[in-house]
């Protein structure tokens, strides 16, 4: 097991403008490509042998598929990506009127990227009466006792009386809603759960916890686990990306200067167990040498919370982060990027959803596909590098 070191990761060459212009025009030319098989429908979670196929929806994911519309309509201008945007937005104020499948923290991603981002485009009703139905839902999620926006499973249990560290990406649908109601209690749901959050999923070397529980009784804080990562110690590489980028919106909404330090320390972990083509394993445990899957979509994750953030840094500080995620897109783009039709209907192949070992507790399923966030913030990524990107979250 090794991992790049420093020196060598800045001597990896950056992706060029043309070059992003490129796999922009190529990742929506497929986006486009795909709207017939998905009529009326979304893609499943993750791909199986390459291919993604059609279902309901249902699941924490598919506001990514409609995001991916909504990118490749921004690039495009194509008049079928709108007309599915609208269509899929629809879907979504049908699934949280009927409150189908909403019982989860995980409202922001189904509804910043697909309705909160329809809206942004072009100022539809249905995308804002459904985006800001979903933040109200999502505000039910809310414990007053040790103030923070439980995951997963019935309200209020005691084996489910914990955050994950993908929630700090949820958060953005509350800090619209309450810029778009005045209501404060959107900011401050969202506030006290990503200070809770921070305080106690970085750990002293800034790797993080993938999830933290509660006491049940009191609100005080338990204990770090994991459920998708190797094991409790390690560090799940798509966790600690979700850090990189949280921690970048959370400054964005917040200016707490806190923040700072910690994504400076959250991301140089990330950087520092990259293997050599720079794109991680599932687990930052493992580096070249192991026989173990890897992750695409956190490398395009962690690209996207680096140029975020570099919005807000001295010019020393941007550059060095800009150009770590140019590093990162460019490995991206050469090696891992759908090219072909024939070969998947997705974006980004060699990621991984949910891989089982001896120490977690998970499924096991999408190890070495496509999956529907991976394919998202790889576009996300080529359009914040293409564009000044008005931002969907």
């Amino acid at each position: 097991m090794s991992w790049i070191g420093h020196g060598e990761l800045m001597e990896k060459a950056e992706i060029l403008p043309q070059e992003v212009k490129e796999a922009l025009d190529q990742a929506a030319e497929l986006v486009t490509g795909n709207l017939p098989g998905f009529r009326g429908g979304f893609p499943k979670a993750y791909s199986e042998n390459g291919f993604y196929e059609a279902g309901e929806n249902v699941d924490w994911t598919t506001g990514f598929w409609t995001g991916e519309v909504w990118l490749a309509y921004e690039h495009t201008g194509k008049m079928e990506l709108l007309q599915a945007g609208k269509q899929q937005m629809e879907s979504f104020l049908q699934r949280i009127t009927e409150k189908r499948d909403v019982e989860t923290h995980d409202l922001g991603f189904l509804y910043s990227p697909s309705c909160v981002a329809g809206y942004k485009l072009t100022k539809s009703d249905v995308g804002h009466k459904a985006a800001l139905m979903a933040a109200k839902e999502l505000t039910g999620r809310f414990h007053e006792k040790g103030e923070f926006i439980q995951a997963w499973g019935p309200l209020g249990t005691r084996e489910n009386y914990r955050l994950i560290i993908d929630c700090l990406l949820n958060l953005p649908l509350l800090y619209w809603a309450a810029e778009e109601t005045g209501e404060e209690r959107y900011r401050q749901v969202a506030d006290k759960h990503i200070h809770t959050a921070l305080s106690h999923v970085i750990r002293e070397d800034f790797s993080t916890w993938h999830t933290f529980f509660f006491d049940w009784e009191t609100g005080a804080p338990d204990h770090g686990a994991t459920c998708q990562g190797y094991r409790d110690g390690s560090a799940w590489s798509r966790g600690q990306a979700w850090g990189v980028y949280g921690l970048a919106i959370g400054y964005r909404y917040t200016r707490c200067q806190e923040y700072i330090k910690a994504f400076e320390g959250v991301t140089a972990y990330f950087l520092s167990h990259l293997p050599e083509d720079l794109v991680p394993f599932w687990d930052l445990e493992f580096g070249d040498g192991d026989d173990q899957p890897r992750d695409s979509s956190a490398a395009s994750i962690a690209a996207c919370g680096m140029l975020e953030m570099s919005k807000y840094l001295d010019r020393a500080q941007a550059e060095y982060y800009q150009g770590i995620a140019k590093r990162l897109m460019k490995a991206l783009t050469e090696k891992y990027a759908v090219k072909d039709p024939a070969v998947s209907n997705g974006l980004v192949l060699h990621s991984t959803y949910s891989n089982h070992s001896p120490f977690n507790t998970c499924n096991h399923y999408g190890v070495d596909e496509c999956n529907l966030w991976g394919d998202y913030f790889y576009m996300e990524a080529l359009t914040r590098l293409y564009k000044d990107w008005q931002m969907y979250w």
